[in-house]
């Protein structure tokens, strides 16, 4: 049946056609419906009548090949699809609600919400790195998100799944995506770096927190290269409203260099979630563009873009992992501490682009009303967090890796997984306290996390003390 001919009452392969939700230069959508599923479908039929751009054709095949291989929350849930030899088509969930592209007309936006989109963005792209696909065209329209508030990513015509072969870079010369949010690597003809949709984030989030693209909608190669080189009017100076914290993450994410950038979306993520904990750099304080005769002298010298050595989304992740390490400032154990510190630091030496966030729970009573300040009237919660940066002093590492992190909260344990499955952390470490009555009883809280972490778990054991 070709596709001129679908209308509402239409029957495909059991689903039925109930009416056009959307048309579109390279695909149209229909809701439809089918007696095995009970949650709203929709069916992506490809334009490819006379004059069809052929990459139309082979991003529909991408999309084929990759939707089926996705799960979780952040992407659309896949239900079948149509070869090219009858009809070809895709269908999955239909989502409730609309993109981000209809927010458009109200920017800018706060900043809260901007680092608040920001954010559940970056986790669903940590989501889709995880399963070794590069999204490689976020955009408001590819953004819809969940009534439970969780984003999804959809319209995986561009994408590269590593795993796959890449049809849109065995068939075409030129780069394929939307220009405003590019990468420079991607324009390059690069298709394989995870960080390229941090780069694209960064476009949006940029353009939502001052209601200006910062490389306007080039339609040639001589205007997408020109941010090869070209640095964006930084976003203070078009908003000054906007915090320096969140100049720094918009700016780390439009760097050319990719290894400049976040290494790894869950890092983007944590950042955006408390901006407080932003490390901040000369990108902070820039309040102007860079002089002609420096954006000359990287026209002309340019910079050499450092691409992912690692095969996979997964091994590049892999080595730049959130580590959180939960440290407990009320156990008086040297050695203890030193083991914890020593663990840390091996981790650092291995995997330089490691996030180690040192954690902290101030306990406090489920009924009876907790002390504020202490016996020199100092707040607890400020004293506890001055506490816990001593303790991490001694590791080497730069500033903007290490992250320091108290928290309130009646069970250590409880509030130990909560800030790891918020946070998206790789690997949690933390130290065994020796045994003792009440642990006996009541179990410990490393074997309540060990138990329950949705990551790995090292537990630091102090060494024992052996004769002479």
């Amino acid at each position: 049946m070709p596709s001129a001919t679908l209308q509402p009452g239409s029957r495909i392969d059991g689903f039925t056609i109930v009416e056009v939700a959307h048309r579109g230069g390279m695909a149209k959508l229909f809701s439809v419906s089918h007696p095995d599923y009970d949650f709203p479908l929709l069916m992506k039929v490809p334009a490819v009548g006379g004059g069809a751009d052929p990459a139309t054709i082979v991003g529909f095949e991408m999309e084929q090949m990759i939707l089926p291989r996705l799960s979780g929350s952040h992407v659309p849930r896949f239900v079948a699809s149509g070869d090219f030899d009858q009809q070809p088509y895709i269908v999955f969930e239909r989502l409730p609600g609309q993109s981000l592209y209809h927010r458009l007309e109200m920017l800018p936006l706060g900043q809260a919400e901007v680092a608040d989109l920001g954010a559940r963005i970056a986790t669903a792209l940590a989501d889709l790195h995880r399963q070794d696909v590069v999204h490689l065209d976020i955009k408001p329209s590819n953004v819809m998100f969940r009534e439970t508030g969780e984003a999804v990513l959809v319209d995986y015509g561009l994408a590269r799944h590593l795993h796959l072969p890449d049809l849109m870079d065995e068939e075409f010369r030129l780069p394929y995506g939307t220009a405003p949010y590019m990468a420079p690597e991607q324009i390059l003809g690069v298709r394989s770096d995870c960080r390229s949709d941090i780069f694209a984030l960064g476009v949006l989030m940029y353009f939502f927190a001052t209601g200006t693209r910062p490389f306007g909608d080039p339609q040639g190669m001589k205007g997408l290269k020109k941010r090869l080189w070209r640095d964006p009017a930084p976003p203070r100076a078009l908003r000054p409203e906007i915090s320096k914290p969140l100049q720094e993450v918009i700016l780390r994410c439009l760097e050319v260099n990719p290894a400049r950038r976040y290494p790894a979306a869950a890092q983007l993520a944590m950042d955006l979630k408390d901006l407080s904990k932003v490390a901040l750099t000369a990108r902070a304080e820039k309040i102007r563009r860079d002089g002609l005769a420096e954006a000359l002298k990287r026209r002309f010298n340019p910079d050499p873009i450092e691409l992912l050595k690692e095969k996979t989304a997964r091994e590049a992740q892999g080595k730049a992992p959130i580590v959180m390490a939960a440290i407990d400032l009320t156990d008086s154990s040297v050695d203890l501490a030193e083991e914890l510190r020593l663990t840390l630091q091996r981790i650092l030496d291995n995997t330089p682009n490691a996030r180690i966030a040192c954690f902290n729970v101030l306990k406090i009573n489920r009924i009876a009303l907790d002390k504020e300040v202490d016996e020199t009237g100092t707040n607890l919660h400020v004293a506890r967090l001055v506490q816990l940066k001593h303790w991490a002093e001694p590791l080497r590492s730069p500033e903007s890796t290490i992250t320091h992190h108290v928290i309130e909260a009646v069970s250590p344990a409880d509030a130990i997984l909560e800030f790891a499955r918020q946070n998206l952390v790789d690997h949690i470490v933390m130290g065994a306290r020796a045994h003792s009555t009440i642990r006996t009883l009541l179990g410990s809280v490393s074997g309540a996390v060990a138990t329950h972490a949705p990551c790995t778990v090292t537990v630091v054991r102090r060494r024992s003390k052996r004769g002479g």
